[in-house]
């Protein structure tokens, strides 16, 4: 018992010191975010939310917020769909080469992101696509689908198949069965895989910097161009705004999936 606690501690404080050097940059951007002065400062000389109001009065920031907002609610609600069913048929059906199917539907978690930018950039283009709400919701919902698929799937494999052939045999339609015994038990994962799905769109950066086009541009675009013409501490504001939002949806996801757990055991 002594040995082992002499080995998982070193462990435990590496894991910490990764830990810190991973979110020491997010959590400098805060304090940095409230600076008086017209350039990026930390410590701060002072305090202010004058970055804060220029973000909220400022039309391209909330245009792109919006923006992103949109495409990421309308990529949430395919991804779920398209996910769940896939789910479905993964688990219960009996189709040929399923491990292949299943490889490929989480290939985009593999792929680099620069390389579906370059592949997807090549295809929308000669099709006038390129800057258009639908090859946001395209390409995003390809990127968002394996998240809702890999929580689903997890879960509607522990939901006993018994319970469906149940329904069957009472002469309920396989429909009905999925839809009044399945799905209100693996809800809970549909919910946190569709808060992961949202998460994926609206925080892409690399696809969404190839096919944004002049008029639309999402969030994450818009961040990266200041950050290269327009250095100041309202990027730090809409960064810190940025976070927090993320940060809220991942908890609201945790609790979601945990009461999911909880429920199954």
């Amino acid at each position: 018992m002594t040995s082992q606690r002499q080995t998982s501690w070193p462990l435990t404080l590496l894991g910490g010191v990764i830990l810190v050097f991973l979110i020491l940059p997010t959590v400098l951007v805060v304090p940095m975010s409230f600076s008086p002065t017209n350039y990026l400062q930390f410590p701060p000389a002072g305090f202010s939310t004058r970055w804060y109001a220029a973000y909220f009065s400022d039309q391209s920031w909330i245009d792109a917020t919006l923006f992103s907002l949109q495409i990421a609610a309308m990529t949430t609600i395919a991804s779920a769909v398209i996910g769940t069913m896939a789910s479905v048929a993964l688990v219960r059906g009996r189709i040929p080469g399923q491990e292949t199917l299943t490889a490929l539907m989480l290939a985009p978690l593999i792929v680099p992101h620069v390389v579906v930018a370059i592949a997807v950039y090549f295809q929308l283009s000669p099709l006038g696509l390129i800057g258009t709400r639908l090859a946001f919701v395209l390409v995003h919902t390809a990127l968002a689908v394996p998240y809702v698929l890999l929580v689903v799937t997890a879960a509607l494999q522990r939901v006993p198949s018994s319970y469906e052939m149940a329904g069957l045999n009472l002469g309920a339609s396989r429909f009905d069965c999925f839809r009044l015994i399945t799905l209100p038990l693996i809800m809970p994962a549909v919910a946190a895989g569709s808060i992961f799905a949202f998460l994926a769109s609206f925080d892409e950066t690399v696809v969404s910097f190839f096919i944004s086009g002049v008029e639309h541009k999402t969030i994450t675009r818009k961040l990266m161009e200041d950050i290269e013409f327009n250095l100041s501490p309202l990027i730090a504001a809409a960064s810190t705004i940025f976070v927090v939002a993320t940060v809220l949806l991942m908890w609201g996801g945790t609790l979601v999936k945990g009461g999911d757990a909880a429920k199954s055991a």
